[in-house]
């Protein structure tokens, strides 16, 4: 069910939008999950994927492959990996691209713009206030009115 009106649930508007947005919301849509290691250590499950980034593939005839990011193509959706590369008929090699949401982050550059990021997407920072506030309930069924 659609809760919000302002928002299409048309999958031809969606298609549309997806494939027409611009770099900065390609940004945002290109990015990779985390490794386990740093999940744990950054609380935040997805980044998005950025040039020096190491990655491990996960999908595909190159899973399993670790490299660093070489390029990240927003108009085509890829991400490119060094030694992840195809040889042409003449000789030259090719960079082969991989969607950023089959690829694991396994190593973050970091510069503190992306410190920034991940500070703010701290899942442990926005879960403890909540919890240290105690709510007081109280029972409304007594009090009816006539």
């Amino acid at each position: 069910m659609k809760y919000n009106p302002d928002v299409s649930s048309s999958r031809r508007k969606s298609r549309k939008a997806h494939f027409s947005a611009p770099s900065s919301v390609r940004r945002k849509i290109m990015s990779s999950s985390l490794s386990k290691e740093l999940r744990a250590k950054y609380n935040t499950r997805s980044l998005p994927i950025r040039k020096d980034d190491e990655v491990r593939i996960l999908r595909g005839k190159y899973k399993g492959r670790e490299g660093k990011v070489t390029q990240v193509y927003r108009k085509k959706w890829v991400i490119h990996v060094d030694r992840v590369q195809r040889d042409k008929s003449n000789g030259a090699t090719s960079p082969i691209g991989i969607h950023p949401s089959k690829v694991v982050i396994t190593t973050i550059k970091l510069d503190k713009d992306r410190r920034a990021i991940l500070d703010r997407k701290d899942r442990s920072k926005t879960a403890q206030p909540a919890a240290a506030e105690d709510v007081e309930m109280v029972d409304v069924s007594d009090h009816r009115q006539i």
